[in-house]
């Protein structure tokens, strides 16, 4: 029998955005392959009948679900889907019984075992399940496609690849043996001095006080993670982020290795002048070269918007919604 870790949830509405009166909103809990249970947010339309398609909602990297996930999940339960918006492993309220570590691996079963409690509901329909990654868990919702099969529609909204950035840095500015080396060093160092103090020291989340010179995608994260727009008290980015060593696996594990034999259908959105616009437009082009599958593949450039337009909306309500409903609704029909 697969048991269950006992999550203490909170009940009350500690969202950043305000409650829809359109949905019925109730907290759940399942179990992935290792284990762990996860907790999410389950948002159904109200007065809705019959199996419902069902769209699983995670991210963004070092985010909660009472953040932006769960604003996109509530947006499309008021247009008609079942969604679920959940707490990676190690975070939030999900189990895990070491806190603020990330894996290529579980992190993308997260994403399976979310189907897996979709496909077991008596409220979904088994054959139209999407799944909606933002940010580091776009590059999740893309290995997960990749991997299971009963994925019918996929979505990643401003995408990172977490492996490429932590083995390659920004821009790939980092892309040498030698500073690989360095990181992998220097995490090796810090594993050593873990075990000497007995517990993970965390690598900080966003910066602040914000510096004067600080880069522009510092700033955008500031404006997002340390203001009311978007601060969390459980969100590892509004605070003391990741353990340091919490994403030492990424350096040599790429994620998006069969991204080209993805068969279900995939969109990326991505802001035109986000920093991390290169993720999905490469991501995109190594996803379609030389496929079978590329009919069903879209990347979608949304001008002007920046990395977190694509979190909240931004100032000029930057989040696509409507081509987001419009294409679920051709592959989950």
């Amino acid at each position: 029998m697969i048991s269950k870790e006992k999550l203490n949830l909170v009940e009350e509405w500690d969202k950043t955005f305000p409650k829809s009166e359109k949905v019925e909103h109730s907290k759940v809990t399942f179990v992935n392959r290792y284990g762990i249970t996860l907790a999410a947010d389950l948002y159904v339309p109200k007065g809705a009948k019959g199996r419902l398609p069902a769209i699983a909602v995670s991210g963004p990297f070092g985010a909660v679900k009472e953040q932006c996930s769960g604003l996109y999940a509530q947006t499309l339960a008021e247009r008609g889907f079942l969604t679920m918006a959940f707490d990676p492993s190690f975070t939030g309220e999900s189990g895990g019984a070491v806190r603020y570590m990330a894996s290529p691996d579980i992190n993308t079963e997260d994403f399976m075992a979310a189907v897996d409690f979709l496909v077991m509901s008596e409220r979904v329909d088994p054959e139209r399940i999407g799944i909606l990654g933002i940010c580091g868990w776009g590059g999740m919702a893309l290995n997960a496609a990749a991997l299971d099969t009963r994925i019918r529609a996929t979505v990643a909204s401003t995408m990172y690849d977490m492996t490429r950035v932590n083995a390659k840095g920004y821009f790939d500015s980092e892309d040498s043996e030698e500073a690989r080396y360095e990181k992998k060093k220097a995490m090796c160092a810090q594993r050593t001095e873990d075990l000497r103090r007995g517990e993970y020291k965390l690598g900080g989340g966003v910066v602040d006080p914000l510096p004067a010179d600080a880069p522009f995608f510092v700033k955008d994260y500031y404006d997002y993670y340390k203001t009311s727009r978007g601060y969390h008290k459980r969100s590892l980015n509004s605070n003391g982020g990741w353990n340091v060593i919490g994403c030492e696996s990424f350096l040599n594990q790429p994620i998006l290795k069969y991204s080209n034999e993805i068969r279900s259908a995939v969109l990326l959105i991505h802001g035109e002048k986000a920093h991390s616009c290169y993720f999905s437009r490469e991501a995109y082009a190594d996803m379609v070269r030389d496929s079978k599958y590329a009919g069903n593949k879209e990347l979608m450039i949304i001008p002007e918007a920046v990395h977190t337009d694509l979190y909240d909306g931004g100032d000029r309500d930057y989040i696509p919604f409507d081509k987001i409903e419009a294409f679920y609704r051709e592959y989950l029909k």
